[in-house]
């Protein structure tokens, strides 16, 4: 009975994706019949053959799995890398990011090697670090429920909640003897798209956006400006590196905030809809402040539309290394059981008519997402000032700057995790350190004391080194140190500020900001005196 019910269930959910796929990718309803007949012959052979697989499989079979952790998934992945399936959960929790809100305790938790729940990092103000939960605590157990034998994703279902109740949390940090208990007062948590933004020195601002997934992220942006005091700047470097995108209209909109009134942001095709074009609708009001935009390959989608609208405008200098190559626009589909389809239904182009997505039907899924080649044949294209960019494989940057490469000593201690590999955790050594409870304060520099504990440390932990590798990573390993430290000590903003005031791109893009202006203002001038021909207008 219980494998009928499933089988009927399945059923219908083949059916449903069916259907959506053929309303928005498919033929029209005036299909031959032939068509329709063939989409009912496919349903039904798979429908026999789930039906088999649950009667003589070897093991019991859960048709939820096969059907959303299998059937769906693999027919998606036929079409392209980036459609997706969300399960009922999966959907909640994006829509719970699209929001840029929830109910809990504000940290990030992921899963370490040893596959306990650990704290990567508290938000800035939220109650878990206003409670004092620090980056690296291990989670033991949360209202009394041992978290041991559960995963991130159950353990951070724990920590969520309505506003205003009271969460217990058993925190094993280094260096105590017995639990850490904190009790927790749940809260709203906004989630800022702007990781860290800043004056680099007097004049010239910076903001890291993370990813464009919140419906806030524009205004997020936004915001961060006006605490820099934007329109008297006399740079501004937007960081939009390892920035995977998110959505269409927030990349539209940060877009707006650097372009003219009406200038062409992106255009959009789909063999299902017609072609759309979006403009800046408000512009930027004369803020015509020299921009220098950072890229690398983890930059994708939403970040190269940015970055692609203005470079073909000219509107600023972009720097760094190539970015990911994603030009599909993905429609979500939320679907009647709670799941949602991420479908790709159209394609993207920059204000020059480029397509930044790069081959994937000639490429296996491995090297597409980790052998990234730009198409073999790069298109041409023109900018406002008749600068060539090239489209098919990403964005290239005006200024190649590649990030520094990790030499050997350096790969062994991320690979063993004496450091973190990202800016918002902290490693073992600093989780060993900080649990001999030093004090710690913005002055904190790592000395000589701090490098013979950081060295007995990977004695302890045999480590070898040799004294070539200790002399020529010398810098790398106080910058870590410090970087994680303050994290720890004193929050996320000391910890990224740490990291920002160490990274050479960031410094060669300060260096960029005098070619960024006059880029724009050559720019600027040659679309004027174009104008004018056109309406034949004296010069």
């Amino acid at each position: 009975m219980q494998s009928s019910k499933r089988g009927g269930i399945l059923l219908a959910t083949i059916l449903i994706i069916a259907a959506i796929l053929g309303g928005l990718c498919g033929p029209s309803l005036k299909a031959t019949a032939a068509d329709a007949d063939d989409l009912q012959d496919s349903v039904e052979s798979f429908a026999r053959v789930v039906s088999i697989v649950q009667q003589n499989y070897a093991d019991p079979v859960d048709t939820d799995t096969l059907v959303f952790d299998g059937a769906i998934p693999g027919m998606l992945h036929v079409l392209d890398p980036h459609s997706y399936f969300f399960d009922p959960k999966a959907w909640a929790l994006q829509m719970e990011v699209q929001r840029g809100n929830y109910y809990g305790v504000g940290m990030r938790v992921f899963q370490n090697a040893s596959n306990q729940t650990e704290v990567l990092s508290p938000f800035v103000g939220s109650p878990a670090d206003k409670a004092g939960i620090k980056a690296g605590d291990i989670i033991d157990e949360v209202d009394g429920k041992d978290c041991s034998e559960l995963n991130t994703t159950q353990v951070a279902d724990l920590l969520k909640g309505p506003k205003g109740t009271v969460v217990t949390i058993a925190l094993g940090r280094e260096g105590y003897s017995k639990p850490v208990v904190v009790n927790v007062m749940r809260d709203e948590i906004p989630q800022s798209a702007v990781q860290y933004s800043a004056l680099l020195r007097p004049g010239i601002g910076y903001a890291h956006v993370t990813g464009f997934s919140s419906e806030t992220t524009d205004a997020d942006l936004a915001a961060a400006m006006k605490r820099l005091d934007y329109s008297h700047l006399d740079g501004f470097i937007l960081d939009l590196r390892d920035n995977p995108g998110g959505l269409l209209m927030q990349a539209i909109g940060m877009a707006d905030m650097f372009l003219s009134k009406d200038q062409l942001v992106v255009s959009q095709k789909g063999r299902a809809s017609p072609e759309r074009r979006y403009y800046a609708l408000r512009g930027n009001d004369g803020r015509e402040i020299p921009v220098v935009v950072l890229i690398n390959g983890g930059s994708a989608s939403a970040s190269e539309i940015v970055s692609g609208a203005l470079q073909d405008h000219d509107r600023a200098l972009i720097a760094g290394e190539r970015s990911f190559g994603k030009g599909l626009v993905q429609t979500q589909i939320p679907l009647a059981d709670g799941t949602a389809l991420l479908l790709t239904t159209a394609r993207y182009y920059t204000p020059t008519g480029r397509l930044i997505q790069r081959d994937y039907k000639n490429v296996t899924l491995y090297d597409y997402e980790f052998n990234r080649q730009p198409n073999k044949e790069p298109e041409v294209k023109l900018t406002d000032s008749g600068r060539k960019v090239y489209g098919g494989g990403g964005i290239t940057p005006d200024v190649s700057d590649p990030a520094p490469k990790y030499d050997p000593f350096q790969t062994l201690l991320l690979a063993r995790g004496v450091f973190f590999p990202t800016d918002e955790g902290v490693g073992d050594f600093t989780r060993y350190f900080m649990g001999t409870r030093p004090a710690i304060t913005k002055d904190f520099t790592v000395d000589d004391g701090v490098m013979k504990q950081f060295f007995g440390y990977l004695d302890q932990q045999h480590i070898s080194y040799t004294p070539d590798e200790v002399k020529a990573n010398d810098d790398w390993i106080r910058t870590h140190i410090k970087r994680e430290v303050f994290t720890y000590a004193l929050g996320l903003p000391a910890g990224f500020k740490v990291s920002v005031d160490n990274d050479p791109q960031i410094e060669k893009a300060i260096e960029l900001i005098p070619q960024a202006k006059a880029l724009y203002d050559t720019a600027k001038k040659i679309v004027a005196e174009r104008q004018a021909s056109e309406l034949g207008q004296p010069q």
